[in-house]
This record gives C-alpha cells, structure tokens and sequence, in this order.
C-alpha cells in the first residue's frame, strides 16, 4: 500500500486515532491476524463466532470500531471504513482497472488476464471478490501500478454498484448469468439485473466486454453508454480451428477485426477457450495487440488448485479435480471434458458429483438435470455424494469419505475420474485421497 500516517488515514475515513497518529501503514490490509503484514494495517471485524479486536496486540496498526492495544484508528464502521480507504488510494495512483463478474469462470478469466497484462498489474488473489475482498486488493495498489484487475462477486442487487463505488473500472468484462447463487438472488432475471450492474457503472469512455453467446448478456449492451465489446464464438473477438489435446488443452485461432494470432492454452477443457477470449477481449480494450495477447494466454499457466486440475496416479488412474466450486453450468462443463478426456484413454469415465449450493428451490431439479446430462453424454458411472446430491441419479454414498471408499474399490488404472462439488462439500479430499 501506499504509505500513510494513521492522522491522514483517518481524516480520509473519518475517524478517530487512539495511540501515535504518527505511525505510518506503508504494508498490507490485512483481516487474518495469524498472518501480519509487516507495516501494515490490520482490519479488526467483529463478527459472528470471533471479534478481530482481541486479536489485534501485536498489529503494526489497526482500523477497528474500538480501540485495542495496537495504534488504531476508531471508526463507527471498519468495513466501510476499509472501502473509503481503498477508493482513496484508487484515486491517488489512478490505474486502468478491469473489473470481471459473472455466474462462472471469474477466476480464471482474471488469472488470465493478469498474465496478459504482465507482472506490473495487481490482481484479486483467489477469489475475494467481495466487500472485504475488493477494497483489500485496491489497497495492494503501489505508486507506479498501471492496471488493476478486480474480481466482482454478487449476492444480492446493489452489491457490484456498491463495489465499482469503491474502484470504478474503465474496463468490464460479464462472463455468463447462470444459476450460481440463485437461491440467494430468486430468479435468473434477478441475477441477470444484478451482474448488469457492472457496465452500468461504466463512464462513456469506458468499454463493456459481453458475451455473444449469452442471450442474457448480451441484451446489457442496452444498459451501458460505454463502447461495447463482445467474445464468443458470434462475438468480435471470436475462435475457430478448435482441437484439444490428449489432457484436453485447447488449441485454437483467436481472431478479431480481420487478424487472428494462434493460442495453446496449458488449462485443461474446451470451456477455458471462452474465458481466455474474454481476457483477450479485455487487453484489446486496453490497447494491447492480439498477437502479444495470444502469445501471452499461451504461456499462462493454471494458478488455482482444484480448478480443472489434471493429476495421473503411477498406475496410469487419471483424476479431474474440479472440486473448488460448483453450480449447473460449470458441472456441465466439467462434464464435457470428462467425456473429451476418456475418449483418448481405454478405461471408464466417473463422475464424482458432489451437492451444488445456493440453489435454494431449485436445488433438487438443478441435481436431477446435470444428472441427465451426464448420462446423455456417455458418463460411465455416476457417484452422487451427499444427500442433497442424490437427485443427480447413479450411485448415492453418503459422504466424501464414502466416496473416496468407494472409488478405491472401483476404479483403476485407464479410468477417468472427475470430481466436483460447492467448496464447502469439501471434495477436493477425494481427489486427493485418490492420487495420494
């Protein structure tokens, strides 16, 4: 972060400075008190099961609703606090900043587009993408950074307004308006208004990125004044001359305005073809030339564990773990490159499935259809774990440390196993208990 005394830090979020308001921040925000940023400021939240005030001792310095035994600056609220502080430090060093939302593939767009953009930028780590998440990575931002690149995550309506308040962006990029998140949000028609939010914010001089081939974002050109953008395969930045790889990798022509630039991706599924035309899009937006983006997407490498990763066990067992997070539309995917991968190999594909969340209603048939389309592509077998997944049909167990029993009795060498489930399903144990 860029230094600041405590006395300017809370004239900036109007509050109050309890110990030396000489003590310059020139580190990290940070909210994990286990893991101090040297020189920075750590965020103290009270929360639910735990109030980061009592932890604060040994903070360099502290923004807190309360005083504590660190240097702290007392505000009535920190994580509004936090956002003032981090659209004051936009403001000061003034980058170009790409925000990105959507029901699926957010992070891996962002990690590609932080590789096209080059090591100067500063990027969303994982994938905080909310309140807390957004204003931290703006306060990541150094005197000469150039480009920020913002994951945006949306629970309910407002939520992406609130957060393009915090860092406006110049460039922004809505990938798909899917089922993610619909039990929190009522309809896709809500999800929809809420992920059109983003290109809302934007200034005319600004560019919206939207996808061609999805009807729903599509129609938010009519939302935005910017100058509008489109990826897909009926998009101005569109592919051809698709063919994967024995792992599923992705070979393709990018093209756009009459050039083209071929792209090897190293990430495994045909769906990262669209994600890495999204990130293309957005560098062209800002400028860059498209055979510096293709050569760029083609060296990038998957960053993210349990993200469509590809492990081989000794005995030639091949696992897909995509347990990191999971709603209808990435299930799908998921499954076509199960299906594409067992094509090359001699053994039976396995979907390991575990719940979906955040459905709410829909959860039941959301489970049902993925379910089906497992079996409609040729899905060998099908374990459904955990109850809520057993509408999904083949054979329900009922946890992840019956699945992983499960497997080690069934499958084996030439086989293909895929796994995924929500995040908190906690499947990336099975894929780990399988290679291990």
């Amino acid at each position: 972060m860029i230094a600041i005394s405590l006395a300017d830090l809370a004239a900036v979020v109007g509050g109050t400075v309890h110990g030396d308001p000489a003590t310059v921040v020139d580190g990290a925000a940070y909210l994990d008190s286990r893991r101090p940023e040297p020189g920075g400021l750590f965020v103290a939240i009270a929360g639910a099961h735990a109030d980061g005030h009592a932890y604060a001792a040994s903070a360099h310095a502290v923004l807190g609703s309360r005083p504590t035994a660190a240097p702290t600056v007392v505000v009535r609220d920190p994580q509004v606090a936090l956002a003032r502080l981090a659209r004051h430090v936009v403001d000061r060093v003034a980058p170009t900043t790409f925000a990105i939302t959507g029901s699926h593939g957010k992070t891996t767009t962002k990690e590609l587009l932080a590789a096209v953009l080059g090591g100067g930028c500063v990027a969303t780590a994982g994938n905080l993408n909310n309140e807390l998440g957004v204003p931290l990575t703006c306060l990541r931002l150094g005197a000469g950074t150039r480009e920020l690149v913002l994951e945006m995550g949306a629970r309910g309506l407002g939520h992406l307004a609130w957060l393009c308040d915090v860092a406006p962006p110049q460039v922004a990029a809505v990938l798909a308006v899917g089922s993610a998140h619909v039990g929190e949000f009522g309809s896709p028609a809500l999800v929809a208004a809420a992920k059109g939010e983003l290109v809302e914010a934007l200034a005319p001089s600004g560019v919206a990125v939207l996808n061609a081939d999805d009807p729903a974002v599509a129609a938010m050109a009519a939302r935005t004044t910017a100058r509008v953008l489109t990826f897909g395969e009926a998009g101005d930045v569109s592919w051809h001359s698709l063919a994967l790889d024995q792992c599923g990798r992705a070979s393709f022509v990018l093209a756009h305005e009459g050039q083209s630039a071929p792209v090897r991706l190293a990430l495994t599924g045909r769906h990262q073809v669209a994600n890495a035309a999204a990130a293309a899009a957005m560098a062209l937006a800002a400028g860059r030339p498209l055979e510096e983006i293709a050569a760029a997407l083609s060296a990038a490498r998957p960053a993210a564990a349990s993200r469509s990763t590809l492990g081989e066990r000794a005995d030639g067992l091949l696992v897909l773990d995509d347990s990191y997070n999971a709603n209808p539309e990435s299930v799908r995917a998921a499954l076509a490159t199960l299906v594409d991968l067992g094509r090359e190999r001699p053994g039976r594909t396995v979907a390991v499935l575990g719940e979906m969340r955040e459905l709410g209603a829909a959860s039941a048939a959301a489970h049902a259809a993925v379910g089906a389309v497992a079996r409609d592509a040729g899905v060998d077998v099908l374990l459904a774990v955990g109850e809520a997944a057993w509408p999904t049909g083949g054979e329900p167990v009922a946890d992840r440390d019956a699945a992983l029993a499960w497997l080690r009795a069934h499958v084996g060498p030439g086989d293909t196993v895929l796994v995924k489930g929500s995040r908190a399903v906690g499947l990336d144990a099975v894929a780990a208990g399988l290679l291990g």
